[in-house]
Formats: C-alpha cells, sequence, structure tokens
C-alpha cells in the first residue's frame, strides 16, 4: 500500500494476511492487548523500519487502535483507520 502523503516517510501502513505471524501476533499483543487474537476479521499495522509501531483491529463486535507513544500525532492513527476500514 502506498503510505498517503501526511505519513512520515519510512512508515508504511500494510494489511497482512489473517490469522496474523508469530511475531506480528505477540507485536499486536503488546499494541493492542485487549484484541482477542484469534477472533480478529481485519487488521492494519504501521511498520517503521521493520517494527510494528502501530495496529488497527476489528473483531466481531470491537475494535482497538494502538500506536507507540512516540509516534503518535503523526497520521498514523487515521491511516490505520483507513486501511482497516474506518471506523475506529
Amino acid at each position: 500500500m502506498t503510505p498517503p502523503p501526511d505519513l512520515p516517510a519510512r512508515v508504511r501502513v500494510t494489511r497482512p494476511p489473517l490469522p496474523l505471524a508469530p511475531s506480528l501476533r505477540m507485536a499486536v499483543a503488546r499494541l493492542c492487548p485487549q484484541a482477542p487474537q484469534d477472533a480478529l476479521t481485519a487488521a492494519a499495522l504501521a511498520i517503521a523500519g521493520g517494527a510494528t509501531i502501530g495496529a488497527a483491529l476489528k473483531w466481531e463486535g470491537g475494535e482497538a487502535l494502538g500506536v507507540e507513544t512516540g509516534w503518535r500525532g503523526r497520521g498514523i492513527e487515521e491511516a490505520l483507520a483507513g486501511a482497516v476500514g474506518g471506523g475506529l
């Protein structure tokens, strides 16, 4: 996915296939500990320098958004919400 112009240059947003790979599951658990990973219906991740810095997740009856503190307020939240289908 091409990053929106308002994202920092080294950040990309991606929609990984579900179920998430083990390394992504660990990152998502850190960013959105309340999310039931076995019930996800959609996921979007923000990646910077090979590290997962943000996640937007949806499951039946809920959703979660988490971005590392140092990356907040740079358009990442909006890009994640848009990539996972809005509504977050």
